[in-house]
């Protein structure tokens, strides 16, 4: 039985018109992926994505918005490039999501250390911003932990770091 008869998620039957490869199936014993792992990843993603925007909105942010003006306090002044990688975005994308928090005058860009180079860094209202911010991702991050158990969190983080490890290291190889 081929990939496609076994998953009837969007994505599977109008991305994907040739069958897919044929499935490795684990070991007797062992359960066997159903469905498609993009759309299970995304669907889990949307649903913690709702907790956390509950309790960082309060703050006046979208919890995508806390996570890229935490890096910038963080690792800022830093070079666009160096923060993309870091949070696994393209360029284009890293600029999209900065405008909202330099239109806030939470973050600004300057020059860097030539004059084709810039630096991104938090302002003095961003670095307060974040402070306050923090406290609703401390409260989100708390119910998340109560909701699926401690034991749960931990094996999720180290199955997807595990996983991230993984698709690097394909991502590397194909460079």
């Amino acid at each position: 039985m081929d990939h496609l008869k076994r998953c009837n998620c969007n994505h599977c039957r109008y991305n994907n018109p040739m069958p897919a490869p044929k499935l490795t199936l684990p070991a007797p014993g062992l359960l066997a992926p159903k469905g498609c792992s993009s759309l299970k990843l995304r669907q889990l993603s949307r649903r913690v994505s709702q907790l956390f925007d509950a309790e960082v909105g309060s703050a006046g942010l979208k919890t995508t918005q806390y996570s890229l003006l935490s890096h910038v306090v963080r690792l800022g002044p830093v070079r666009p490039g160096q923060l993309a990688a870091v949070l696994e975005m393209d360029a284009s994308t890293l600029t999209r999501n900065l405008q909202p928090l330099i239109a806030q005058g939470w973050v600004q860009i300057g020059p860097g250390d030539d004059a084709r180079s810039r630096q991104v860094q938090a302002t003095s209202a961003g670095r307060t911003k974040q402070a306050q911010a923090r406290k609703a991702w401390q409260r989100a991050q708390q119910e998340f932990i109560e909701r699926m158990g401690a034991e749960r969190v931990a094996r999720l983080h180290a199955v997807i770091d595990e996983c991230l490890g993984l698709l690097q290291e394909t991502v590397d190889a194909d460079e």
